[in-house]
């Protein structure tokens, strides 16, 4: 898809569309408090700005600790997937057991999980990048983007971050839209807000 192609109802219920062929389309229902392991300072304070921006722009607020968890949106860089072996209780953090094994036997470069509150909302959002492979030529500050994006709803699918994908995110952080849905007329829903910001 090219960067800015229409977002129609059609494209976000495919954003959405789980590959089992469930819909699902959930934001977060708490604050986001961020921590991101494995990056030098320089690279850290480029993806802490665009965290905190990218949710500002959806008017979803950033704090620095959730009173639950302490962080709740967790990024992993790491320089291969068997430095999976090296995080303390990640079985327990992730509820995967065998995860270092079945990302090391995959051609990933990248895995998303989430957690959900009694509402069906975000509750956390564990990231792990693999840097070794085509991630390590990537601009930081556009992986930053890609992240913060892909970490604002529960897409199903990779896409290009662009100033489409940014509006959708705005308009899905509606407060007037439920926090998660599961029905695909919800598109149609979104893919209205989305052009009435055009």
């Amino acid at each position: 898809m090219h960067q800015d192609a229409p977002m129609t109802a059609d494209r976000i219920e495919a954003l959405f569309t789980q590959s089992d062929q469930r819909f699902l389309c959930a934001r977060w229902g708490r604050p986001v408090a961020p921590v991101i392991f494995g990056l030098a300072d320089e690279s850290l304070n480029i993806f802490r700005a665009a965290i905190k921006a990218g949710f500002a722009h959806a008017g979803h607020p950033v704090i620095e600790t959730d009173p639950e968890m302490g962080a709740n949106l967790m990024v992993f860089f790491l320089r291969s997937w068997d430095e999976l072996k090296d995080i303390p209780d990640l079985a327990h953090l992730t509820g995967v057991a065998d995860l270092p094994q079945r990302l090391a036997g995959g051609t990933a470069d990248q895995y998303r999980l989430f957690r959900y509150d009694d509402h069906g909302g975000i509750r956390a959002c564990l990231t792990f990048l693999n840097m070794s492979g085509p991630l390590a030529d990537a601009h930081p500050a556009l992986l930053a983007e890609r992240v913060m994006m892909q970490s604002a709803l529960t897409f199903a699918t990779d896409f290009t971050a662009d100033g489409q994908m940014a509006a959708l995110i705005r308009a899905a952080y509606d407060p007037v839209l439920p926090v998660a849905s599961d029905q695909p007329t919800h598109a149609l829903r979104l893919a209205a807000r989305v052009a009435a910001q055009a």
